[in-house]
Formats: structure tokens, sequence, C-alpha cells
């Protein structure tokens, strides 16, 4: 069952006097907690070529690209000042090609049984995947753009499950 959530009317990360605070979790049951978020990264055919003939000078780029998210995941924390340190049970970085619109797409998942979410690690594995890209490929392609980076849903917790439109 998908429930749209309906928009916040107060950030959760300001208290009443409005300074910035970490989200007190303590009360919220553990659940299972799902986050898939995408994103994709834009380039020359060339440069697209080299990435699927796995001759880029500094190796195999999505196979490096995939430990790079997965690593990203576990220091969100450290990156995102106010998000809660989590203990990861699952990490999913995937990459697919498409020749037609020169591009890559990168889809990670994200998993915990806690009390918080897993959305900003999902979303920083995608963004750290990409970046990866760019910063291999940069030499041969530097107007690559990263773009359309998003949660694509979200499962578990008090607000229940949640997809994208």
């Amino acid at each position: 069952m998908t429930s749209k959530t309906p928009p916040a009317t107060n950030l959760t990360h300001f208290d009443s006097t409005g300074q910035a605070h970490m989200v007190d979790v303590g009360g919220k049951d553990d659940t299972h907690r799902i986050a898939v978020a995408s994103g994709c990264i834009r380039m020359k055919a060339e440069t697209l070529a080299l990435i699927q003939s796995g001759t880029a000078k500094k190796g195999d780029v999505l196979g490096i690209a995939r430990i790079a998210g997965i690593m990203a995941t576990k220091r969100t924390s450290d990156l995102i000042p106010l998000c809660h340190p989590l203990a990861l049970t699952r990490v999913a970085v995937d990459f697919s090609i498409d020749e037609g619109t020169s591009s890559v797409t990168c889809v990670a998942q994200a998993e915990t049984v806690g009390k918080t979410g897993v959305e900003m690690e999902a979303l920083t594995a995608v963004q750290i995947g990409l970046l990866t890209i760019y910063d291999m490929c940069k030499a041969v392609d530097r107007g690559m753009v990263i773009t359309d980076v998003r949660v694509m849903e979200k499962r578990g917790g008090k607000s229940g499950d949640w997809v994208a439109d």
C-alpha cells in the first residue's frame, strides 16, 4: 500500500525557537526501513563507450563507482550534519547504461532495522556513485551533467510507504 504523506507544516530539524537540532527518535519503534534513490549522469557518446569498453585509464569505472556508493552510505552521518548514524543491514548500488541518451543511471537501495529512515543514505550512495564516474572520466569529458537525483521510494516507519510520482 502506498500513502502520500501530507506536506509537513514544521521542519523537524528546528526546535521551537528556530535553532537547528538533531531529531529525537528515542521514542520511535524499530522497524525495517528501505529507501531507493536514483540519479543520472549524461556524457559524450565517446565517454560512454570508454566506460562500456572497460578501458578507461583509471580502470573499471562502474565497479569503482559501485564500491564508492556503498562506502558513502556508511559515512552519511559524517557528511550530513543532523543525520543519525545508522546500522545499515543492506546496501545495493546498480548502474544501467542508456546509449540513446548517452547516460548512466544509478539506483541505490539502503536498508536498516531502526528508528529512522535511510533516505539520506540512499541519496548519498547515488550522488557519490555518480561523482565517482565524473571523477574517473573528467579527463576526457568535463561537460558531464549529473541530474534527476531523487528518492524513488521509502518503506517502513510511522509514516508508512511512499512511492514517487
